[in-house]
């Protein structure tokens, strides 16, 4: 039993609102535990410069991170004129794992940006980024597909994706880490995964203790079973939206 009363392979209480603000195509507020992250979706009807040569430019996706002050303690300074460099790291992250669901040729020559605001963080920010970002960007391509003029090449979503944390906690792996665990951990991983069980991106550290490959298979087993748990309220949020 851990110290919040869940069982190894089981998630924080997850809490979703979608359409939380009324600006953005793609709105999506998310809270796993104590972490809550608000997720927006912004549509650019253009692409970046390095795109714009080419002569017939396909879209992108892009992901914006950052902690607001009031999300941890101590206060955060605000990153008013430059981004730090975790920060950088974590909406590369994003990015990343968002683009590999996205056929950018049936985008179009449009900018879709994730924006992920941590309004209180307890582990896990950049995963449930992740997750909540995907839902995000569903309501803003649904929004897309709408809208007059589009030119429907296919499918712009090609499967979903989600992302977990897993870790080993006092010698034993453990799912969906708050910080209590994560500060203490032998083993932290972070885990993106799409809807077909098929790895984006794999992020694991030693902290104390090197680890076997008994202890990998088993983490990725339990990250496996949290992305198909977090895949399923996604798509539970989502309703008759759902892309699938």
């Amino acid at each position: 039993m851990r110290h919040d009363g869940r069982q190894t392979d089981e998630l924080r209480p997850i809490e979703v609102k979608r359409n939380f603000t009324g600006v953005a195509p793609g709105s999506v507020y998310i809270r796993a535990g104590r972490t809550t992250v608000l997720c927006t979706a912004s549509v650019d009807d253009d692409v970046p410069p390095w795109k714009r040569h080419d002569e017939n430019p396909t879209g992108w996706v892009t992901a914006e991170y950052s902690m607001l002050p009031g999300s941890t303690a101590p206060r955060k300074r605000r990153e008013r004129n430059k981004v730090d460099s975790r920060s950088t790291e974590i909406q590369r992250l994003i990015g990343r794992s968002l683009r590999a669901v996205i056929d950018f040729k049936a985008l179009g020559a449009r900018t879709i940006t994730i924006d992920c605001d941590v309004l209180e963080a307890d582990g896990g920010t950049r995963t449930l980024s992740i997750t909540g970002g995907f839902i995000a960007l569903c309501d803003a391509v649904a929004a897309i597909r709408a809208s007059e003029g589009f030119e429907d090449n296919g499918p712009i979503l090609k499967d979903s994706i989600a992302a977990v944390s897993v870790g080993v906690v006092d010698g034993t792996p453990v799912l969906d880490l708050d910080y209590v665990e994560d500060s203490t951990a032998e083993v932290d991983m972070n885990v993106v995964m799409t809807g077909a069980s098929e790895f984006v991106e794999l992020q694991g550290t030693a902290e104390g203790r090197t680890f076997g490959r008994d202890l990998l298979d088993e983490q990725l087993r339990l990250a496996e079973l949290g992305i198909s748990n977090l895949r399923a309220i996604q798509q539970e949020t989502l309703g008759d939206a759902w892309p699938f």
